[in-house]
């Protein structure tokens, strides 16, 4: 069984990595200055909620139920998905769903794809799969474009470019993209992607995406963003690839009305994500005409099989767990080697890994308990 997360496997464990890190003065200015922003964005549309603590409640229950009948969930969701025409595929590692993705578009004869923010595919190195088998993904999420030009590592679950400064993008964006010219201001740089991707979003007939919930009781899957680039991936392409850890099944439609509440604020101060998309099955004449589902283990059965730290998959990839974390804001994502990096990384990376590798992120903490007090769904992470 191969089970990747990230570079994990190869990378120098925590206390030499973060070494390093803590001397790059401005990397640690970058960190602690997004992180503030984002954790005082958070912070006002939290306190307005009234209800928030039973909102928490609700959405730790939802999901520890969900994994507590997650073989029933997931295949109520393989049968309401192809009852509306979507095909379902079940992968045991990343091997295998790396192989199942290239399969797929090798079988359109294909040879580009366009990409929404997935964390799932940065864990079986997906993007590596596709450039080994001829094809070439373009990563759609303004931050992924920035860590995929810059030839770098995503840094943080919500924000992967968050250790970069607008000087340090405007140099990838002019020597990546063979821009004479680019101004400095971020308005400037987002209308250097756009036109980037433009012609992208236009042409290439095969989209891949990942999934913030996929929804048991209709088949359907949903995906919350803030840019747009999701809903042109997921609308525009002839054929839709979701690659699904299978811990990110909810029962029921009306579950969302707890999570849409609590991710967006978790995540990035937002009241509600500017773009959530959905969708069930295929339409004729409407959308992908042809979709698919693939249901990742690598290594998830494993976790859910240990009732002590069974909740760490209860994670919903806010993020907020790293703003809070004053480990984290000294040294960077980098320094976790991992896809997963701050808190929930500390816990997760070894525990998908079976505990092989990564077994000095755990140390990676202060144990002050700032992660459990913002984590959305109350994961207990300095217990765990």
């Amino acid at each position: 069984m191969s089970v990747h997360v990230g570079e994990a496997a190869k990378a120098p464990d925590f206390p030499t990595a973060a070494r390093q890190l803590v001397a790059n003065t401005q990397l640690r200015h970058n960190v602690r200055h997004a992180t503030d922003v984002i954790r005082n964005k958070r912070g006002r549309v939290v306190d307005e909620m009234p209800d928030w603590q039973r909102l928490r409640d609700a959405g730790h229950e939802i999901k520890e139920h969900t994994l507590r009948h997650l073989d029933y969930y997931l295949l109520q969701f393989e049968e309401a998905c192809v009852r509306a025409g979507g095909k379902v595929h079940w992968a045991s590692d990343a091997d295998e769903a790396n192989r199942i993705i290239v399969d797929i578009v090798q079988s359109h004869k294909e040879t580009e794809v366009i990409k929404v923010k997935t964390m799932t595919s940065d864990e079986t190195s997906l993007n590596v799969a596709l450039h080994n088998a001829g094809i070439t993904p373009y990563e759609t999420d303004l931050a992924d474009l920035i860590v995929q030009l810059g030839d770098d590592k995503p840094s943080h679950i919500v924000v992967p470019a968050l250790h970069r400064n607008k000087m340090e993008i405007r140099k990838i964006f002019l020597d990546k993209m063979n821009l004479s010219e680019l101004g400095d201001r971020p308005e400037d740089l987002t209308a250097a992607a756009r036109h980037y991707l433009r012609e992208k979003f236009l042409r290439v007939r095969v989209g891949i995406s990942g999934a913030n919930f996929a929804i048991a009781e209709t088949g359907s899957v949903c995906v919350v963003e803030s840019e747009g680039n999701g809903r042109m991936c997921v609308s525009l392409p002839q054929v839709l690839i979701s690659l699904v850890g299978i811990e990110k099944v909810i029962p029921a439609f009306a579950d969302l009305e707890v999570f849409l509440q609590l991710l967006p604020r978790s995540a990035t101060g937002e009241r509600m994500n500017p773009y959530n998309s959905l969708w069930t099955g295929i339409a004729a004449g409407d959308g992908p005409q042809e979709l698919h589902i693939v249901f990742l283990d690598n290594g998830r059965t494993n976790v859910l099989a240990d009732s002590e730290s069974r909740e760490t998959l209860d994670c919903i990839r806010c993020g907020a767990c790293l703003n809070a974390c004053p480990v984290y804001r000294q040294t960077g994502g980098h320094a976790y080697g991992s896809v997963y990096g701050g808190p929930i990384g500390a816990i997760l990376t070894p525990q998908l890994q079976s505990m092989e590798h990564s077994q000095s992120l755990p140390y990676a903490s202060s144990l002050c308990g700032a992660c459990y007090e913002v984590c959305p769904v109350k994961i207990n992470i300095p217990e765990i």
